[in-house]
């Protein structure tokens, strides 16, 4: 993550705040924005502490510990002849809608003072995608903010139309007074008198009550892990560096027949919501450790899959949801992804893992639950989806949405080797693997648990022919690889691209092609040392800052690690292991989103990538898919 100063981050429960170094927001826009943010919307946008008129100085700056909390210590301004006469210990945490900043002034003088304590502090309700560098802009006409001071410090509220937000700030003990500021922050003083060598506190609690009503904790998001311990290694380190990420994470939906159920959220600051393909891969990668998470991600996404045709939010009958948005631009339509379906792979993913959940769990209830809703998404990828049509699953790009709709949804992302954009209906080549795997885990389904070997039948006839369509019109002779895409005229998009690499996953090339396919993911152009990059090298597209045309993905690799494993290529799988953890081991064990695409030699430590979200869930379940692949070979 970046922005113009460095920042800290508490995340739990569907809540985050980026806060100063010294525990401060100051309503920032752009690619790292503070505040405090529930359901898309920042619930405080002003949070500034000043003691005896001024900015104290950190001694210590604020660093997370553990469970969504963080400390700092501070001081008042002083020399070295005339040191602070105390000193202010500072400790935040977020939870469920909340936040608490708790102030422990420590005399460390002699003689009896008195604190003069200030907390500045606003709320702007400021939806998330009103404060992306992207300068956009929303009209909120007839929305109206107020602010009152109430007995323990004040009260924000927000109404436009039926939409209504509040944010509650209360002290204890309360302040001794509450200054109003013309369009400004509201300032909450004190005069803390401490006895020599003693010590006050003020505690307090800020609670966001967004549209809708409270925020919940996700339930069960505390599923015990199905592993032994972790070792003391990189490997380890990683996957303990990710459970504690997913945990922080992990938040509640509603599933299919209207229980609470705990999914993992895509990441934070921008996609603090439910996903459809970072939810699901995030949930196969943990699977085999975490097999509730599966369970509960396959439930929220069943219960909101297409069920008529919305044009603006591509809606179809039996799609699995792109994402999810509870926040005010959403609920007035102003953009389109309240629940916006404008994804290609999602579906085919959710076939994938709902099978990968029984086959891993040797338990057919929830496969059996869902199984209209299985139905309705085959039926999906056959008509709307443009397999019966096409031949392959494809999607025309949204002017209103999303132009590419695979997981490099960026602008341009699907390109041939000069660069250019591939035009609609785009057939991209990972989808293809997955709806391949779809259509035969599906027919298992269909024959093992549903009881229908008819349809059963039916579906291997079709991942056959996909099958053999696929190793006809996407196969570059000239490169003995894979193109990335074919467009609308059936012309290949020929740069050569890590989604490659997917389609060992799936299972969709013979055996020598795979291997061939492997091998060629680990030479110079596409490993950078530390991963596998989006786009070789040599390619005038490439670029190693540019989201998908360069850099580097965990989750990417992650695939490609598993794709790997499935075909015996242990030294190429040992090779994206260990670059990766290498990566990991430099930034605190954490995998971040996104790395720079730059070789290893050009840089002792990974290139961050400057808008990469951290922690992200794929990213932080990467390491247990890593975990996974190489036991499969023999560790």
């Amino acid at each position: 993550m970046s922005g113009t100063a460095p920042r800290a981050q508490l995340v739990r429960d569907a809540t985050f705040v980026h806060l100063d170094l010294d525990g401060g927001i100051t309503g920032s826009r752009g690619t790292s924005p503070d505040g405090l943010f529930v359901r898309d919307g920042r619930h405080l946008s002003h949070w500034r502490l000043t003691v005896d008129g001024g900015a104290p100085t950190a001694l210590s700056p604020l660093a997370p510990t553990t469970d969504g909390a963080g400390e700092c210590v501070l001081t008042p301004r002083g020399t070295r002849d005339a040191p602070p006469a105390y000193t202010v210990f500072r400790r935040q945490a977020v939870a469920a809608g909340e936040f608490t900043d708790v102030l422990d002034l420590v005399s460390n003088s002699p003689d009896p003072v008195v604190a003069e304590v200030v907390v500045a502090v606003d709320a702007d309700f400021a939806d998330t995608f009103e404060l992306r560098a992207d300068d956009r802009h929303y009209p909120k006409p007839d929305a109206v903010r107020r602010a009152r001071r109430t007995a323990e410090g004040v009260e924000f509220d927000y109404r436009r139309a039926d939409w209504h937000a509040r944010t509650t700030v209360t002290a204890e003990p309360a302040p001794d007074a509450v200054h109003a500021e013309e369009d400004g922050p509201h300032r909450l003083v004190w005069r803390v008198a401490l006895a020599p060598h003693g010590r006050a506190e003020l505690r307090l609690r800020v609670v966001a009550h967004p549209h809708g009503g409270p925020q919940r904790a996700a339930a069960g998001a505390d599923e015990p892990v199905r592993a032994p311990a972790l070792g003391d290694d990189d490997l380890g380190r990683a996957c303990a560096r990710g459970l504690a990420d997913l945990d922080l994470l992990t938040i509640p939906a509603t599933g299919v027949d209207g229980e609470t159920v705990a999914v993992p959220a895509a990441g934070v600051p921008w996609f603090l919501t439910l996903f459809g393909r970072d939810s699901l891969l995030t949930s196969y990668f943990m699977l085999p450790y975490r097999p509730a998470l599966a369970a509960g991600t396959l439930s929220a996404l069943a219960a909101v899959q297409g069920r008529e045709y919305d044009a603006v939010r591509g809606e179809q009958p039996g799609r699995i949801v792109h994402e999810t948005r509870r926040g005010e631009l959403a609920h007035f339509g102003q953009i389109p992804y309240g629940r916006y379906y404008g994804t290609i792979d999602a579906t085919p993913l959710f076939l994938v893992l709902l099978h990968a959940h029984y086959e891993t769990t040797e338990d057919p209830a929830l496969a059996a639950r869902l199984e209209q809703h299985a139905r309705s998404a085959v039926d999906w990828m056959r008509g709307d989806g443009g397999l019966t049509e096409h031949g392959y699953l494809v999607y025309s790009p949204d002017p209103g949405g999303l132009i590419n709709q695979n997981w490099k949804d960026s602008d341009g992302a699907v390109c041939d080797k000069a660069g250019t954009q591939a035009r609609g209906p785009i057939a991209v080549s990972e989808a293809q693997g997955y709806a391949y795997d779809a259509l035969r885990r599906t027919a298992r389904l269909a024959d093992e648990v549903w009881q229908d070997p008819a349809y059963a039948q039916e579906l291997d006839r079709l991942a056959d022919a996909l099958r053999a369509r696929f190793a006809r019109d996407f196969w570059l002779p000239e490169d003995d690889f894979p193109a990335l895409a074919l467009d609308g005229h059936g012309n290949r998009a020929d740069a050569l691209a890590s989604d490659a690499g997917h389609l060992l996953w799936s299972g969709i090339l013979d055996d020598d092609r795979a291997r061939r396919v492997g091998r060629r993911l680990l030479e110079a152009d596409f490993f950078s040392g530390w991963a596998i990059r989006t786009l070789a090298a040599d390619q005038r597209p490439y670029h190693p800052l540019s989201y998908h045309r360069g850099s580097a993905w965990p989750h990417d690799n992650a695939v490609i690690a598993l794709g790997l494993a499935r075909y015996g290529l242990v030294d190429e799988l040992r090779r994206v292991a260990t670059g990766l953890l290498d990566a990991a081991a430099h930034h605190g064990h954490r995998l971040p989103e996104v790395l720079g695409g730059y070789a290893r030699a050009a840089s002792s430590t990974p290139v961050p990538y400057p808008h990469s979200c951290s922690p992200q869930a794929w990213a932080a379940a990467t390491p247990w898919a890593l975990r996974t692949a190489l036991e499969s070979v023999g560790g």
